[in-house]
């Protein structure tokens, strides 16, 4: 989403170097509008070698650049992020006040502002800096709220610069289409672990990446998300609804727990199809010979979600090791879904585990799209463009 948008960055300390090299990682045209009090921590030249653009600092020297240099700036702005924003721009901005290069862009804006305030934690808590960000809020600036943890000050709370991925999600957040905001879209990710003992279970290799892919994709595009996660070690998607569980009848309670109030359910994790029958409440010791384990089913999820979708759409994945399609269009048939994203454990650049996939998406009409390699991120966006699609219909 960020790919040739161009984003105008305000900055006020040094950690803006860094997501400025990872806006330009995300193929994002950056320009730094630095404040006279930045230059003392940090050179103006940093950001100009890591963006490849001028960077601007006095309000009237940046007019060898361009006529009027808030104005033409502002022009070529599809997002103006200010971060860090400290308590000094957030007051300037709140107020109107232009008495620097930073002030007068940000009054000339006509493009989507994210701030991303950082400062002390008392700072922070201070009702002027409070009734400051309501006053912005209100007049429809994105405010990403600073994080809890060690200060610059060495004191400890919530005023910390949010981390950068966090940062960039939100700006791919504010410049994706709202093309899903009537939804509620429940999503399954990531593994069942289904104990055998205190110390050992059974399990499969999902990372719950792909499940993550969509939770996340489906929120920038105006959904209401309910992530329901198996054991996995992602970070929990911001701005979700966020359900963890462990086994696959845990899985199975939450899903229907919160399946009445979803619109869509797209059921990306690998759920266990057996459990053993009994668990050991003692570790089970090394014994001579063999050891015999007896299973037995676990509830099958989304065939109970097949009976029962109403309206739903409902999306199931499958995960084939030969005859993929023939297979997986079996499997929709039998589950009683809208389609069936499908993937072959044995294409290379696919599956378990990875940062890509490889999917051919199969509709209840026999429909069959096959998608080239691409991020899981792409993929999500994908199946998410069916679902619209389907609600056009």
């Amino acid at each position: 989403m960020l790919s040739g948008k161009r984003v105008l960055l305000g900055v006020a300390a040094y950690k803006a170097a860094e997501l400025t090299r990872s806006l330009i990682k995300k193929e994002a045209s950056v320009t730094v509008i630095m404040t006279k009090n930045a230059t003392e921590f940090i050179s103006p030249l940093t950001f100009q070698t890591l963006s490849g653009n001028p960077t601007y600092v006095d309000t009237f020297a940046a007019s060898r650049y361009y006529d009027i240099a808030h104005i033409s700036l502002t022009e070529k702005t599809d997002l103006m992020i200010v971060a860090p924003a400290t308590a000094n721009c957030l007051a300037k901005m709140a107020l109107g006040i232009a008495d620097d290069l930073l002030g007068t862009t940000v009054l000339a804006l006509k493009a989507p502002l994210l701030l991303c305030p950082a400062m002390n934690v008392n700072m922070w808590l201070n009702p002027a800096v409070q009734e400051n960000l309501d006053k912005l809020k209100k007049r429809g600036v994105f405010v990403l709220e600073p994080a809890h943890g060690e200060l610059a000050c060495k004191a400890e709370g919530y005023g910390r610069l949010p981390e950068i991925e966090e940062i960039i999600e939100e700006a791919e957040s504010i410049l994706t289409e709202k093309d899903l905001s009537s939804e509620h879209i429940l999503v399954t990710a990531g593994p069942t672990r289904e104990p055998i003992d205190p110390v050992r279970f059974i399990t499969n290799y999902s990372s719950g990446k792909m499940g993550y892919a969509l939770a996340i994709m489906a929120r920038r595009r105006g959904a209401k998300v309910t992530l329901v996660s198996g054991p996995t070690n992602l970070k929990i998607p911001r701005g979700v609804d966020f359900v963890r569980v462990t086994t696959a009848r845990e899985m199975y309670e939450a899903v229907l727990e919160h399946f009445n109030a979803a619109t869509v359910v797209i059921k990306a994790a690998a759920v266990a199809d057996y459990r053993p029958r009994e668990v050991s409440p003692e570790k089970i010791k090394k014994r001579t010979g063999t050891l015999s384990l007896l299973l037995t089913k676990n509830p099958d999820i989304i065939k109970e979600l097949g009976k029962r979708k109403g309206n739903r759409l409902l999306i199931g994945f499958a995960m084939e090791t030969e005859n993929l399609i023939e297979n997986a269009y079996a499997k929709l048939k039998r589950k009683n879904l809208d389609f069936i994203v499908a993937n072959a454990l044995t294409d290379e650049g696919a599956g378990f585990e990875k940062d890509t996939n490889i999917v051919t998406i199969i509709s209840k009409s026999g429909e069959v799209e096959k998608l080239p390699q691409m991020e899981k991120i792409e993929v999500a966006k994908c199946i998410l463009d069916k679902v619209v699609r389907y609600r056009g219909k």
